[in-house]
């Protein structure tokens, strides 16, 4: 079924629901994955990576937004999808395919998936009676509604605690179980499946109970808005679970059903309200499918707005548009990215975003960079001086380590390291002073010099995944050829500035904001 060829880096985001605009935590997940996508990029060039994202569009929630629309479902996804795409070019997200589950080629592999697996014996029609959440598209067959002191409540979902409604009907099921000690043993053996580890015992634990089989599907009475059950093998009249129609999408993108050499995922990102579809359904159809899972799946935790979850209700959803548009893409990215330990939940705000930005890009990082411009401007005629001084060395490869295990804070945290370093070298050399001296204090202005923007050089690699315009501008700054992305990363650990390379100094890369 695999088609052999060499294995590029497969970097995938969940498909995003098209029934609302995007807002950060979109954002945060897509931006995530591209720092992975370009970090592998300078390791193994452009043509050994790819990178995946998209949208989901079929299920009820979205027949239900397109009604209160006024809209057929295709024509409000379509409205929806550009605003994901945009803002994806706004936050310069470097993706090489975006999916869409209305596609053809989609269509045409789920349908594949679905006949290949019933045919297997692997699909089988059964009567349901019980539960079932509209939000959340799950299937609920044994609740409980007790309130406080025992007395009967309003039936809510477990999940997303609104409300359920009572079904019967007759659908095909998925069953879970025959995989389930599969799955604890895979999970078991490769630790680094699922990120962080408290993401794989939460996983850990769910599989210590038996797993009800997979509803997968909605008849069309019902529900019209989805992938058909290929008819035959299926019985007419049924369309696909939204969650199994969107979760074969990664291998759709890959040619299913003759998946290319991108195949596995190297690296899969979500946030924790969608673990368990990505961590147990979605590793159970693959192996029923004889695929091999992605080699991980990270999780990230959630944006908070004054500690509660965004939500379109409690109007505290957070336009990433309007973000960008106050500070800038790339001081956007590198909030999400330093503010929080990967896993953990966060809160946004506009002041703790007003200090990073004032801080660490515009004091450290750009005053760095603006008066090593001006002394080499004012004290060599805009030229750099000869000198033998490297940049860091081996700080590369920690900070390289902790990209690929998604420890993005410890990485900006050994880049600002170096950033540091240099201003504390300026602040002990006194340039200013050294340019009085004599020959021995001039050699000293061109070393400090030269170290400066040997370490500005390494420090233009490092930023690239994170804040890719700057990085570049930065590297444009300092007279460097090309961009910091035709440098491999491990060139960046030891390699230098060329001799006698003139700068082309700019405006501050932050300016003060008033």
């Amino acid at each position: 079924m695999t088609r052999p060829g060499p294995k590029p880096y497969y970097v995938t985001t969940p498909l995003y629901y098209v029934n609302a605009p995007p807002h950060l935590g979109h954002a945060y997940t897509t931006v995530i994955a591209d720092v992975l996508a370009r970090y592998q990029r300078l390791r193994r060039g452009a043509a050994g990576v790819w990178f995946l994202t998209g949208t989901d569009e079929h299920g009820q929630k979205i027949q239900q937004a397109a009604a209160a629309a006024g809209q057929s479902p295709q024509a409000f996804a379509d409205a929806i999808v550009p605003n994901f795409q945009n803002l994806w070019a706004a936050l310069n997200i470097s993706y090489d395919d975006f999916i869409r589950t209305t596609e053809p080629r989609h269509r045409q592999s789920v349908q594949a998936a679905l006949t290949r697996l019933f045919q297997q014996g692997q699909i089988v029609k059964d009567h349901y009676e019980g539960w079932y959440c509209t939000p959340c598209e799950t299937f609920w067959p044994k609740l409980v509604f007790a309130g406080p002191g025992g007395q009967p409540a309003a039936p809510v979902c477990p999940d997303c605690r609104r409300p359920v409604e009572q079904i019967t009907e007759e659908n095909y099921f998925f069953p879970l179980e025959p995989h389930r000690r599969w799955l604890v043993d895979h999970i078991r053996a490769q630790e680094t499946f699922i990120l962080p580890a408290t993401r794989r015992n939460e996983v850990l634990a769910f599989l210590e109970q038996p797993l009800t089989p997979l509803c997968i599907s909605r008849p069309t009475a019902r529900l019209s808005w989805g992938i058909p059950l290929p008819s035959p093998p299926f019985e007419p009249g049924y369309v696909t679970y939204v969650w199994f129609d969107a979760l074969l999408n990664y291998i759709t993108a890959v040619g299913y059903p003759t998946v290319d050499a991108r195949w596995p995922a190297d690296a899969h990102l979500i946030g924790k309200d969608i673990l368990r579809p990505h961590a147990v359904y979605w590793p159970i159809m693959l192996r029923a499918l004889g695929l091999p899972p992605p080699a991980t799946i990270a999780v990230h935790g959630w944006w908070l707005v004054e500690g509660e979850k965004m939500s379109k209700s409690k109007g505290n959803v957070v336009d990433p548009n309007v973000v960008v548009g106050e500070f800038g893409v790339d001081a956007y990215r590198y909030f999400l990215l330093r503010e929080i330990p990967f896993g953990q939940d966060g809160t946004f705000s506009e002041a703790a975003l007003e200090r990073r930005y004032t801080d660490d890009l515009a004091n450290d990082l750009g005053n760095l960079v603006y008066r090593m411009l001006t002394m080499v401007e004012k004290y060599f005629n805009g030229v750099l001086p000869l000198c033998p001084s490297v940049a860091p060395g081996l700080r590369g490869e920690l900070i390289g380590r902790a990209i690929e295990a998604c420890d993005f804070q410890a990485a900006l945290n050994a880049i600002w390291q170096t950033v540091t370093e240099a201003n504390m070298l300026v602040d002990k050399r006194k340039p200013w002073v050294l340019v009085k001296g004599g020959a021995a204090e001039k050699q000293q202005l061109a070393e400090t010099m030269g170290t400066l923007a040997n370490s500005l050089r390494a420090v233009a690699v490092w930023l690239w995944p994170f804040m890719p315009a700057t990085s570049e501008n930065i590297w444009r700054q300092l007279g460097c050829p090309g961009v910091p992305s035709d440098v491999e990363w491990d060139m960046a650990w030891t390699s230098r500035m060329a001799d006698d390379q003139r700068i082309q100094k700019s405006p501050p890369l932050f300016p003060r904001r008033s």
